[in-house]
């Protein structure tokens, strides 16, 4: 099964670890090491056009999305 994330990226479900709230999120140092760590590594795909409303983690990226957090988890079936 595939989730569309916006822009034109469309990604395995199964290869998804967690969709997370960017802005719920920003506040914490493990979370601003985490995305400094895989920008570092060359990890981070920003599909946002606009304000990034998420970030979703998968087992090989990372993409940050302007697409809500709680759209996408409607589009996965968890």
């Amino acid at each position: 099964m595939y989730l569309f994330l916006g822009g034109d990226i469309t990604i395995r479900s199964d290869d998804v670890i967690g969709i997370f709230d960017i802005e719920e999120c920003s506040t914490s140092r493990t979370t601003a090491d985490f995305l400094n760590a895989s920008a570092a590594r060359l990890q981070i795909v920003n599909i946002s056009d606009n304000m990034p409303k998420s970030f979703i983690v998968t087992s090989n990226k990372t993409y940050i999305s302007n697409v809500s957090h709680n759209t996408i988890r409607k589009r996965k079936a968890f």
